[in-house]
């Protein structure tokens, strides 16, 4: 806002722009002072005083983004959000002429999700990416790079059902480690038998794993932190004695390894559960996630009560666990029968 002041029969505009004053001397004459007072709150008004928000490229606000994730989020996060990134690329590649941020309309976003969903991309995905974009843009717009958000306004595909999580039948389990190979065996039936993210199996070394008490601790490490808490997940007598032969013929620190010796990378194993799931015949079992799920289920359908199975998983509320709630169904029902009066 303007402020007209008169000093020693001089006229003057106060006024700031993105918090700095500006101070402007109008003369003697009070009907020209006001009249470049209405003049000056237009300008003020149109964006067209002071100094305007620099156009950066939008390879120097990915990099500036990336930098800033790496120091605030955790580690799962800022691998995340670089895939994400790494998305958006690929589809601002088809369009070379976009190059600055103030090139970006909300039209290209519509574009973007279409985009993604040729690519068999759900909606929930597509979804984060675009809030994650919107935070990006919002950061952008904090730090002067821009003056408007080019995500605002974009609608998000909505989520009418909330879709039980997949998880595999006995069976299913069955098939999947008779036909993963010696080489993966180890890795799928720890995933089936403790529940662990992709996270922490990769990341997992053998000081981790105390085959003596039966039990594998989830901790930080150098390079990486878990999602949740640290946690201790105990062992089954069968899941130790996997482990104890692959003890034996594993090299290094880490328990899972490539044939390099080295940590497996992240979307390796993935692709591996897809090929062996086409080959089973349960072709939509295509995450890592599923096997997580599958522990979880079990275990709810055996019995085990909802806290326990959530100090298991790690979830850091309950409310993530309940997701299991309707498994427990039969187990409820039943129980009366033991009533006997």
């Amino acid at each position: 806002m303007a402020t007209l002041r008169r000093r020693a029969n001089k006229y003057f505009v106060d006024y700031r722009i993105n918090g700095r004053r500006f101070r402007k001397s109008l003369g003697h004459s009070k009907r020209i002072a006001e009249l470049a007072l209405k003049d000056i709150e237009v300008k003020i008004a149109k964006g067209e005083l002071g100094f305007t928000p620099k156009d950066n490229s939008l390879d120097k606000l990915f990099e500036e983004f990336l930098k800033y994730s790496k120091i605030n989020h955790a580690p799962s996060t800022y691998e995340r959000y670089r895939g994400i990134l790494d998305n958006f690329k690929s589809f601002l590649a088809t369009r070379p002429y976009i190059n600055k941020i103030s090139h970006l309309e909300a039209k290209l976003f519509e574009d973007y999700k279409h985009f993604r969903k040729e690519g068999k991309v759900g909606d929930k995905t597509v979804n984060i990416e675009l809030q994650m974009l919107r935070g990006m843009f919002n950061l952008a717009k904090k730090w002067g790079y821009c003056q408007n958000n080019p995500t605002d306004g974009i609608t998000l595909f909505r989520i009418t059902k909330t879709q039980e999580p997949r998880f595999l039948s006995k069976d299913e389990c069955d098939k999947l480690l008779k036909n993963c190979g010696e080489k993966l065996y180890p890795a799928f039936f720890t995933f089936l038998n403790t529940g662990m993210r992709r996270g922490e199996l990769l990341n997992l070394e053998w000081r981790d794993v105390d085959l003596a008490r039966k039990r594998i601790k989830i901790r930080a490490k150098e390079d990486w932190e878990p999602k949740t808490s640290e946690r201790y997940i105990p062992m089954n007598d069968s899941l130790v004695s996997v482990l104890k032969r692959h003890r034996g013929e594993s090299k290094g620190s880490l328990v899972f390894t490539d044939d390099k010796g080295e940590k497996i990378h992240k979307n390796e194993l993935r692709k591996e559960l897809i090929r062996i799931t086409e080959r089973c015949g349960f072709s939509d079992v295509t995450k890592l996630h599923s096997l997580r799920h599958t522990f979880a289920s079990h275990l709810v359908m055996n019995g085990v009560d909802l806290p326990t199975v959530k100090k298991l998983m790690g979830h850091s509320d309950i409310e993530t666990t309940m997701i299991y709630s309707h498994l427990a169904d039969d187990h409820v029902d039943k129980a009366v029968e033991k009533l006997e009066f």
